[in-house]
């Protein structure tokens, strides 16, 4: 792998401007978060802008294993050219949770393995690899996709989510709202599960935005899509 673009930009000369753009204020507020780099998102998406799809470059700079490289790495990369198996192994790579984000947002899911891996990684034993799963899961039940089971997958939350790690957690409530929100014959059952269940039902969340408590949550976007007060 060569690792330039077609220009003859090169992996060291996309560091060294990265590198250039970090701030170790934006690091100590990446690091609350699990991620460890110190490049401001906005900057990032502006510098990939400039860039534009490069395959080669993108492979070189994940290769380097820095979270500022691979998230650039993602927004220039082009997702239906990479294989299943490489999409796997960069997700089970990925070190951080905004990396990993970004993977499965910007990649995954304009690849068209993406429902290959979705099957995959659902019963993964990795609860990190699991959750990106659950996450494409929720991308289908929100857009009423043939061949989602709403019932079967409120089963499976029921019995798992409570007690499921951190991150498997997250995205197993984000299809529970999901189910809620796009399912009206399912959304009782799914409201009665998270209020059971209790999961973020705590959870802080700032003025104006809505809490991802799914009985909240569900009760909120439907709302707003009946345009009713």
């Amino acid at each position: 792998m060569a690792g330039t673009g077609p220009d003859g930009t090169t992996v060291t000369e996309v560091r060294a401007e990265l590198d250039a753009l970090a701030d170790p204020r934006t690091r100590a507020v990446n690091e609350r978060h699990g991620d460890d780099h110190g490049v401001n998102l906005g900057k990032l998406r502006a510098l990939a802008k400039r860039l534009g799809p490069r395959p080669e470059l993108a492979r070189g700079l994940w290769a380097t294993d820095d979270s500022a490289a691979r998230l650039l790495s993602v927004l220039v990369c082009r997702p239906k050219e990479l294989p299943a198996g490489e999409l796997d192994a960069m997700l089970r790579g990925a070190r951080t949770p905004k990396v990993r984000d970004w993977l499965v947002s910007n990649v995954v899911r304009k690849s068209p393995h993406a429902e290959e891996l979705r099957l995959a990684w659902l019963p993964d034993p990795d609860p990190v690899v699991a959750s990106a799963g659950w996450e494409l899961t929720a991308d289908r039940v929100a857009k009423r996709s043939g061949g989602i089971d709403p019932a079967g997958l409120l089963d499976v939350i029921e019995a798992g989510m409570k007690d499921a790690p951190g991150p498997l957690q997250w995205s197993m409530n984000h299809c529970l709202a999901r189910i809620g929100i796009a399912y009206a014959e399912h959304r009782a059952r799914a409201i009665a599960i998270g209020e059971r269940l209790g999961v973020l039902r705590d959870y802080p969340t700032p003025p104006g935005c809505t809490s991802p408590y799914a009985p909240v949550w569900i009760t909120e976007l439907v709302r707003r899509k009946q345009g009713t007060s």
